[in-house]
Protein backbone atom coordinates (compact mmCIF):
# COMPACT_ATOMS: atom_id res chain seq x y z
CA UNK A 1 0.00 0.00 0.00
CA UNK A 2 0.98 3.72 -0.60
CA UNK A 3 1.02 6.24 1.82
CA UNK A 4 -0.71 9.51 0.29
CA UNK A 5 0.03 13.09 0.97
CA UNK A 6 -1.85 13.39 3.94
CA UNK A 7 0.11 10.74 5.28
CA UNK A 8 -2.92 8.35 5.11
CA UNK A 9 -2.72 4.61 4.20
CA UNK A 10 -6.14 2.31 3.49
CA UNK A 11 -6.12 -0.86 5.46
CA UNK A 12 -7.22 -4.18 3.57
CA UNK A 13 -10.50 -5.19 4.18
CA UNK A 14 -9.60 -8.46 5.28
CA UNK A 15 -7.45 -6.68 8.05
CA UNK A 16 -10.35 -4.94 8.55
CA UNK A 17 -12.57 -7.70 9.06
CA UNK A 18 -9.99 -10.05 11.21
CA UNK A 19 -9.85 -7.01 13.44
CA UNK A 20 -13.50 -5.92 13.30
CA UNK A 21 -12.24 -2.32 12.85
CA UNK A 22 -15.30 -0.47 11.37
CA UNK A 23 -15.48 3.50 10.87
CA UNK A 24 -14.72 5.41 14.00
CA UNK A 25 -12.52 2.71 15.74
CA UNK A 26 -9.57 3.40 17.25
CA UNK A 27 -5.61 2.01 16.27
CA UNK A 28 -2.69 2.58 17.28
CA UNK A 29 1.22 2.08 14.91
CA UNK A 30 3.39 0.04 17.60
CA UNK A 31 6.86 0.67 16.53
CA UNK A 32 9.65 -2.24 17.05
CA UNK A 33 13.09 -2.91 15.64
CA UNK A 34 11.27 -5.43 13.24
CA UNK A 35 9.16 -2.84 11.80
CA UNK A 36 5.81 -0.79 12.79
CA UNK A 37 2.58 -2.82 13.85
CA UNK A 38 -0.94 -1.78 13.25
CA UNK A 39 -3.01 -2.26 17.06
CA UNK A 40 -6.98 -1.96 17.11
CA UNK A 41 -7.38 -0.01 20.67
CA UNK A 42 -10.64 0.55 22.44
CA UNK A 43 -12.60 -2.34 21.56
CA UNK A 44 -15.13 -2.72 24.67
CA UNK A 45 -13.18 -5.04 26.74
CA UNK A 46 -12.63 -3.68 30.34
CA UNK A 47 -9.19 -2.71 30.63
CA UNK A 48 -7.36 0.01 32.23
CA UNK A 49 -9.50 3.05 31.30
CA UNK A 50 -12.09 0.54 33.55
CA UNK A 51 -10.03 -0.93 36.14
CA UNK A 52 -13.21 -1.75 38.02
CA UNK A 53 -15.38 -3.45 35.02
CA UNK A 54 -11.92 -5.18 34.92
CA UNK A 55 -11.37 -6.64 38.68
CA UNK A 56 -14.76 -7.92 38.71
CA UNK A 57 -14.90 -9.32 35.52
CA UNK A 58 -11.38 -11.74 36.67
CA UNK A 59 -13.19 -11.94 40.26
CA UNK A 60 -12.54 -15.64 42.00
CA UNK A 61 -9.94 -16.46 38.68
CA UNK A 62 -6.55 -16.46 40.97
CA UNK A 63 -6.20 -19.30 42.45
CA UNK A 64 -3.82 -19.81 45.00
CA UNK A 65 -4.37 -23.07 45.87
CA UNK A 66 -3.96 -22.08 49.57
CA UNK A 67 -1.76 -19.63 49.90
CA UNK A 68 -2.51 -16.27 51.55
CA UNK A 69 -1.12 -13.36 48.86
CA UNK A 70 1.91 -13.33 51.28
CA UNK A 71 2.76 -16.70 51.29
CA UNK A 72 2.06 -16.68 47.21
CA UNK A 73 4.53 -13.72 46.62
CA UNK A 74 7.02 -15.18 48.82
CA UNK A 75 6.63 -18.40 46.67
CA UNK A 76 6.60 -16.07 43.27
CA UNK A 77 9.56 -14.20 43.80
CA UNK A 78 11.59 -16.00 46.70
CA UNK A 79 11.99 -14.88 50.16
CA UNK A 80 12.43 -11.35 50.71
CA UNK A 81 16.38 -10.79 51.93
CA UNK A 82 15.47 -6.95 52.87
CA UNK A 83 13.38 -7.86 56.39
CA UNK A 84 15.28 -8.35 59.49
CA UNK A 85 13.82 -11.97 60.27
CA UNK A 86 14.69 -11.79 63.97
Amino acid sequence: MRVTEKGQVTIPKPIRDRLDIEPGSEVDFVVSDEGVMLVKVGDGKPGFDDFEAWAASVQGTWDLDGMTPDEYFEWLRGPRDDLDRR
